[in-house]
């Protein structure tokens, strides 16, 4: 029989399944979840608390999943409903996340990145719509430390701080999501583990985490179905105004909506990485990275954290 991979952050608990899922162990497939039933209590989160990325569906059941997919987002994006804020955030969330996965490990479907594009636009109109969004959003702990996550993340302070600036304009909020969402490409597959302080890193490491944004950002040049906004993200969310990051660019060197994606990405990377907690992570970028970010965006972004 034939399978294919699905996401677990796609999946919900309060959602009958109109396909078969599988785990993989062993090379042998192990029915997990039957037809009909769902993922409620302590199931979905088992999965999630042993860090399984992926299930597998028999290929024949993949327009049912993509059905099941469907149904959950118009149901997370329609506020008439009677899901509560959190459980919509959450399945929407979920989608972005998927979406970046996608693009990770397809970057040549061009498919793929208009899907993630045209979710991208339709995320930021949840963010700015819902008054209590961007905190149910931030309130989803990135347990495993995936640069998925971690990439939903740091587009939803984008968008918190583009809103602050009166950056309004739907094209540009739209890549500015999308390139923030898919900024750290370079680290798809990288050995490096991300999940300590750059303070820390061997001198091999450091060198490899200097790579990632040249990388990322040459890996999709030749992607004409980029836009190439999206690819300047990718390639510039290291640099710092004062010229210190990876190619030395300042902030007149920049695409400005790479600006704003460095500020959300160094504020998110102590909170997620560094595991310096939210109410002091502004604090700890104001001392330790004085001169490399605009600093109003560290002042608004303070607010930000204040305010979730």
């Amino acid at each position: 029989m034939d399978y294919v991979s699905i996401r677990v952050s796609t999946l919900r608990g309060d959602q009958k399944i109109d396909f078969n899922a599988y785990v993989k162990i062993n090379d042998k497939m192990i029915l997990y979840l039957r037809r009909g039933d769902s993922f409620e209590g302590e199931r979905l989160q088992r999965l999630k608390d042993k860090k399984l990325r992926k299930m597998y569906i028999l290929t024949d059941e993949e327009n049912n999943y993509r059905t099941y997919l469907q149904r959950n987002i118009e149901t997370a994006y329609d506020g008439t409903g009677s899901k509560d804020i959190q459980t919509r955030a959450e399945i929407i969330q979920g989608s972005q996340q998927s979406n970046a996965e996608e693009v990770f490990e397809n970057p040549e479907n061009v498919a793929t990145y208009n899907d993630a594009k045209d979710a991208a636009g339709k995320y930021v109109n949840f963010l700015l719509t819902n008054a209590q969004a961007m905190s149910a959003v931030m309130n989803i702990e990135n347990t495993d430390k995936t640069i998925s996550h971690h990439g939903v993340t740091v587009a939803t302070l984008s968008i918190a701080l583009a809103q602050k600036l009166g950056i309004n304009d739907p094209k540009k909020t739209q890549l500015l999501t999308l390139g923030a969402l898919l900024h750290d490409y370079g680290h798809h597959n990288s050995p490096l583990n991300l999940n300590q302080p750059l303070a820390q890193m061997s001198a091999a490491d450091v060198a490899l985490w200097k790579k990632h944004p040249e990388d990322g950002a040459q890996k999709v040049q030749d992607k004409k179905h980029f836009d190439q906004t999206v690819i300047n993200i990718i390639g510039q969310h290291e640099e710092t105004i004062n010229g210190s990051g990876p190619k030395g660019l300042r902030e007149k060197d920049m695409d400005p909506l790479a600006v704003l994606v460095s500020s959300a990405n160094a504020m998110d990377r102590l909170i997620t990485f560094e595991g310096v907690p939210k109410n002091e992570a502004a604090k700890k970028l104001m001392i330790d990275h004085v001169g490399k970010h605009p600093l109003n965006h560290l002042q608004l972004l303070n607010d930000i954290l204040k305010g979730l």
